[in-house]
């Protein structure tokens, strides 16, 4: 390993927080380490707030350290507090597993599975059967409700209540590393920063049930210039499945982000030299456009490949080019009869996921914020038929500057 890892994810922005910042860098120069990462699986697919863990594992496994993924089917049943103000929605054993299947299979574009050099774990093998008894004798005699209560995550919570079913969820993830650490011999947890306080609770379990040496590292949270979570957008999460988020709606959330923000993006989630990290983060007024373009194509490659990039791409192109020469802008069809009879633009915008509610599309229709092809329009109840298709034989709705959608016959 010529290179430290540690420094590569230092120079890049990813570490937050360590527990013995010199002895994991020391441990990461000169041998092989096993580290994991947790993905409760509360969905059927990763999301953008989960890429940026993802890009630290890659990083990781490229420099000779082994990932352990662990899927969280034992502790999606009880719920994280973490920066929740209410209890999460307890599912079922038979969605979690799916759930965990999908997170397998995505997790397998990224990180190679082959011959042990990352592992897919799932905490459900160990919590499910657990006797309550025991575990406290083993577990539970070396944790201090008095510490435990000055964690952030727990804070946040009192207010409102917190539960001693959710209360538990730190004794489960400590219990998770040990089990690893037994298994494994793994020896670092990686967590978002949001995870300090249970990483902590895991390092000081091993430390004192094994004697033995265990690290903790946060990584950065990936927020916008107010502090709220990437990764969202009017419609929900931006996700890594294509089924859910279309290449191309992906490759649009990345080229609209904020300026301020690009750099950053850039380091953290794509693989480009930091040099020319720096260079295209330095630009400035519309050339940070081009940046962002970078920017998109290079997430997107790494989530759908490089063909699915290039045509993404060529669609925004074409989009603010004012030419259409592609399937790949997000499409509603109607049937023949539906559009003879004439489609209000109401209808459209709610149909096409552009607006939220026909309330929201009303108002953003009254306030000029919406063209259909190319021509600005301002009555909410302005019907659409055929008659009025562009040469393509479409309607493109554009909402603001960047949200389009096309609507068809089918």
């Amino acid at each position: 390993m010529s290179t430290n890892v540690y420094d590569i994810l230092l120079e890049r922005g990813f570490i937050e927080q360590t527990t013995h910042e010199q002895e994991i860098k020391e441990l990461l120069g000169k041998e092989k380490v096993t580290f994991y990462i947790g993905f409760d699986a509360t969905a059927d697919s990763l999301t953008a707030g989960h890429f940026l863990t993802i890009m630290a594992m890659m990083h990781m496994q490229q420099a000779g350290h082994r990932p352990i993924a662990l899927l969280g089917g034992g502790t999606t049943m009880i719920g994280d507090p973490t920066g929740k103000t209410d209890m999460r929605t307890i599912m079922t054993k038979e969605t979690i597993q799916h759930n965990a299947d999908c997170f397998h299979k995505q997790l397998s574009r990224f990180l190679d599975f082959n011959d042990e050099n990352a592992i897919l774990a799932n905490n459900a093998d160990w919590l499910l059967d657990l006797n309550y008894v025991e575990f406290l004798r083993e577990i539970g005699v070396h944790f201090s409700v008095n510490k435990m209560l000055t964690a952030e995550c727990y804070k946040q919570r009192m207010e409102k209540g917190l539960t001693f079913f959710e209360f538990n969820y730190m004794l489960m993830q400590s219990y998770d590393f040990w089990v690893l650490n037994k298994k494994y011999n793994c020896t670092l947890e990686l967590g978002g920063n949001d995870q300090w306080s249970n990483i902590l609770g895991g390092v000081d379990l091993i430390r004192r049930k094994e004697q033995k040496p265990a690290f903790g590292l946060t990584l950065k949270l990936l927020t916008n210039s107010e502090g709220i979570k990437m990764g969202k957008t009017m419609k929900g999460a931006v996700w890594l499945d294509p089924a859910k988020t279309s290449p191309y709606e992906f490759f649009q959330y990345w080229r609209n982000i904020e300026d301020v923000k690009v750099e950053e993006c850039l380091s953290l989630l794509t693989f480009l030299p930091m040099d020319e990290v720096r260079r295209l983060g330095a630009l400035k007024d519309a050339e940070i456009n081009h940046a962002k373009e970078v920017l998109a194509f290079e997430i997107t490659k790494i989530v759908h490949g490089e063909e699915e990039a290039t045509k993404a791409m060529e669609a925004a192109r074409s989009l603010f080019g004012g030419s259409m020469k592609t399937e790949d802008i997000p499409t509603t069809t109607y049937t023949k009869e539906q559009f003879d009879q004439g489609i209000d633009l109401i209808t459209l915008l709610v149909d096409g996921k552009l607006a939220t509610t026909r309330s929201d599309a009303r108002r953003t229709i009254t306030q000029g914020g919406v063209t259909v092809n190319d021509v600005k329009v301002q009555e909410f109840d302005k019907v659409f038929t055929t008659n009025d298709f562009n040469s393509d034989g479409a309607l493109l709705v554009k909402k603001g500057k960047k949200s389009y959608h096309l609507y068809k016959v089918q």
